[in-house]
């Protein structure tokens, strides 16, 4: 095709996504009898007028390599018609139409090395920040976490073994993506960040690193008779907002630089209004290339939840049925005075900001 003929592509938003849909879910769209789930991995939709359409998930390893991604657009083209789409946990769902086709299409994906399954009360595939890959401010590499703990978490991904689905979310910082889910892995900065005061001048606009601090804590300073920064570290949260305006703001620390894990995050109002996930356990080692600690401490969680929680219930309502001190007792997490703040213990800290004030 001539440069000339090539059409200019449209930038006007997403594209139409009835075009992508196989015809059988266009054809009954807003027309849908009911939904099951014939096994783990498979989700069967059957209109009005008895149409049925089938949903094969299989996990994938979210940053694919054009080898992996023809893999699987080839099965998507010679076992599911060739419709396919991503989900927002980078699984990829296969529609096929017919239910003679859903056993083909497990088998082609297992024979080639995926997974099928995240459907039902099973734990998804983790949802991942970018990591060292492409992030330029990454305190641990969040991809990393979720291929080590999902290596632990496979069969619970394959089962229907949970009291309710289970969303787990990993974030390599603290300011831009950090996860909002059933269990969270974040990183934890615990101390203030160091300067190079000789690149400063040179690299960041000061202002802006000013501004974009939360608590107030960083000031223009003159240091060795050059235009620098100081930190005000009583103030300091460790939250690494000034890093990315300013990489000689260092705070990344193989050594303090740590994990933590948070629960009960549930955007859901289906019986409850929706919740905010709460700190459970700090201080973990940030230690590549497996992270066996935090991984041991989520699969602690998840065996007490497992045993625990009634049908149906989230970890934000098993948690809140037992209680927090329960909880900490059946998990055996060290409990802190730092685990527990509400708006009113926080004044102190919430003052210390530009933006809150009581």
């Amino acid at each position: 095709m001539a440069m000339a003929d090539m059409r200019e592509p449209i930038e006007s938003g997403c594209p139409d996504g009835f075009q992508y849909m196989h015809p059988t879910m266009r054809r009954n769209f807003g027309q849908w009898k009911f939904h099951d789930d014939p096994q783990p991995g498979v989700l069967r939709h059957v209109a009005n007028n008895g149409d049925e359409v089938y949903t094969v998930k299989a996990g994938t390893q979210r940053i694919l390599d054009v080898f992996t991604l023809r893999t699987l657009c080839d099965i998507g083209d010679k076992f599911a018609d060739g419709y396919i789409r991503f989900t927002i946990r980078s699984n990829i769902e296969y529609i096929v139409d017919d239910a003679a086709k859903v056993e083909p299409l497990v088998k082609a994906l297992t024979d080639a090395g995926f997974v099928v399954g995240g459907t039902k009360n099973s734990v998804t595939s983790l949802s991942h920040t970018q990591g060292w890959l492409h992030c330029d401010i990454p305190g641990t590499d969040a991809s990393g976490v979720v291929k080590s703990m999902m290596d632990e978490l496979i069969g619970e991904f394959t089962a229907w073994n949970m009291p309710n689905r289970v969303h787990i979310t990993t974030s390599c910082c603290q300011i831009n993506c950090g996860g909002q889910g059933d269990i969270a892995i974040n990183v934890q900065h615990t101390k203030p960040p160091k300067i190079d005061h000789n690149l400063v001048s040179n690299v960041c606009e000061r202002p802006s690193v000013v501004a974009r601090c939360p608590v107030a804590a960083i000031r223009p300073a003159m240091v060795n008779g050059k235009p620098s920064l100081e930190v005000d570290e009583k103030k300091c949260i460790c939250c690494g907002a000034c890093f990315p305006p300013c990489p000689p703001m260092q705070i990344n620390d193989a050594e303090h630089s740590k994990l933590a894990v948070w629960i009960g995050g549930n955007h859901s109002n289906a019986r409850g209004k929706p919740t905010f996930q709460k700190l459970v356990a700090s201080g973990i080692p940030n230690n590549p290339p497996r992270w066996p600690e935090a991984t041991a401490i989520v699969k602690r969680i998840l065996k007490e939840y497992k045993a625990g929680a009634k049908d149906w219930e989230r970890i934000n309502e098993w948690v809140e049925r037992i209680g927090w001190p329960r909880f900490f007792e059946v998990t055996g997490l060290p409990f802190t005075k730092y685990h527990v703040d509400n708006w009113r213990g926080a004044r102190a800290s919430l003052n210390a900001s530009t933006h809150i004030r009581f």
